[in-house]
């Protein structure tokens, strides 16, 4: 099984036209994703890949069926964009945009709490379900179906990690790049949930770094809710207070808090343990299973 997206999902690209999304949506067919359509304002009739482009994500939700869109929309329009799905019929929207301001981001964070439509991202790497769909810019070929999920706040780290994995010939369920701003969609939480839920997920890999509680409250979650074992790693252990690690949510306040000791310990005490290397978590849930 896998979770949010299978080889049945049918994807709306918005931003298909541009640079990044025209390689992109290549890519995303080239490994099988079913992209049935493209979304870009006043590109109605034009097609990019053999998809069909309509004018609004409505139309081509309408027209075509589908039920995820992939956003490769500059941050400057990236929150419209996500509105504009939002509105619609979708399931899943998957935001790959980093930058989005966060006062856009603040707004769209309001219209979730009033869908049912799920939100990965953004600056994200998006979410793949080996050998059946992937919605993003994750490199395909490191994956390999099997029975381990994972979530994680980096994009290198997953791609880290999930080599790590797949030398050792254990494959996954799904791997979700949650993304590290500050106001994201989907959380740790939300992912852990759909894992724990999934009957073919036998272990889980949840990557965080430094900076807010996310790690904290999903440890919380994992010591009263989750029977799956669960591995971590956290990023950033040497980041100095006060200074941004990559990530806009990657930064330690002055007052200590969203440390990677503290997001550490917070996950050793719910029983997971955690890796000093993306090797050595991979040690781990080879023994899981």
């Amino acid at each position: 099984m896998s979770i949010f997206v299978d080889d049945d999902t049918r994807v709306v690209v918005q931003g298909i036209t541009g640079g990044e999304g025209k390689f992109h949506t290549e890519q995303m067919i080239e490994y099988g994703t079913n992209v049935v359509a493209g979304a870009v304002p006043g590109k109605g009739g034009q097609s990019v890949a053999g998809v069909p482009v309509y004018d609004t994500v409505d139309q081509a939700v309408e027209a075509e069926d589908a039920d995820a869109s992939v956003v490769f929309v500059p941050p400057a329009f990236a929150g419209d964009a996500v509105f504009e799905a939002l509105d619609t019929d979708l399931d899943l929207v998957v935001a790959i945009t980093e930058g989005i301001p966060t006062q856009d981001m603040a707004k769209v964070n309001k219209r979730l709490s009033e869908t049912d439509t799920r939100l990965i991202g953004p600056n994200c790497p998006g979410i793949i379900t080996p050998g059946e769909a992937k919605l993003g810019i994750l490199p395909g070929n490191i994956f390999e179906s099997g029975d381990v999920g994972l979530v994680s706040r980096s994009g290198t780290l997953t791609y880290q990690v999930v080599s790590n994995l797949t030398e050792r010939d254990i494959g996954q369920t799904t791997a979700i790049g949650i993304g590290g701003d500050p106001i994201i969609g989907t959380s740790f939480v939300d992912a852990l949930e759909a894992f724990e839920a999934d009957t073919e997920t036998k272990a889980v890999v949840m990557c965080g770094e430094i900076g807010g509680e996310d790690e904290e409250q999903a440890a919380k979650y994992i010591a009263e809710n989750m029977d799956t074992p669960v591995a971590g790693f956290i990023a950033g252990r040497t980041a100095p207070p006060g200074k941004r690690m990559g990530h806009a949510g990657a930064i330690v306040s002055g007052s200590g808090t969203g440390t990677a000791e503290s997001k550490i310990d917070a996950l050793n005490d719910a029983g997971v343990p955690v890796g000093d290397t993306p090797n050595e978590v991979a040690d781990y849930i080879e023994d899981f299973l």
